[in-house]
């Protein structure tokens, strides 16, 4: 059972307008949000701040994106935000070998040697304490600008807020992140966890 109880998506008129991206992103509205209406104040910006994050400004993909996502909730322990990204970066386009071997991208060929970078990043600025060091660095410039960077970090620091309040709210989690995190995450031991 959940910390607190999400409340109806037409609870907030404004937040519901506002949700209406996640219809695309995901296919319905998240839980999450829904328990955020609690301050609408809140649920609010969260929206408008994922919308800003998640644009696409430079050669930062929208699949990329939301993988990026998964490799820092899955950093963080977070079942929820590790089901939501993967079913968003499958939505978004992510390649079927990338979706099925996610946990092995650091070796598999599918990643390309700038996905890696950006995703080794993902995995060194989600851990405590930040292991982001000279080459990680490095290697994150040797294929991406200052711009893309700023974007993938923002998704880093969107999935860090979501992280912490999908965990620790315990947030009831939706039929179709269910179904994506059994298809492509299940195999390395992936379940719902509390969030039921």
């Amino acid at each position: 059972m959940p910390l607190v109880s999400p409340l109806s998506p037409d609870h907030d008129l404004e937040t519901q307008q506002l949700a209406e991206f996640f219809n695309e992103t995901l296919g319905f509205c998240p839980n999450s949000v829904l328990t955020m209406q609690h301050r609408p104040a809140i649920s609010k910006a969260f929206i408008n701040l994922n919308k800003a994050v998640m644009a696409n400004e430079g050669r930062v993909t929208s699949a990329l994106k939301r993988m990026i996502a998964w490799v820092s909730s899955n950093a963080a322990g977070c079942r929820y935000c590790q089901a939501h990204a993967i079913r968003a970066a499958e939505r978004y386009g992510a390649e079927q070998e990338q979706l099925d071997n996610i946990w092995d991208y650091k070796t598999h060929p599918s990643f390309s040697d700038a996905e890696r970078a950006a995703l080794d990043f993902a995995l060194a600025a989600s851990v405590i304490p930040n292991t982001v060091d000279e080459k990680i660095t490095s290697n994150l410039y040797t294929y991406w600008d200052e711009g893309e960077i700023v974007e993938m970090l923002g998704v880093i620091s969107l999935f860090g807020y979501l992280n912490r309040w999908n965990d620790s709210m315990g947030t009831s989690i939706e039929n179709g992140a269910v179904e994506s995190g059994e298809q492509y995450l299940r195999k390395h031991g992936w379940e719902k966890g509390k969030h039921v």
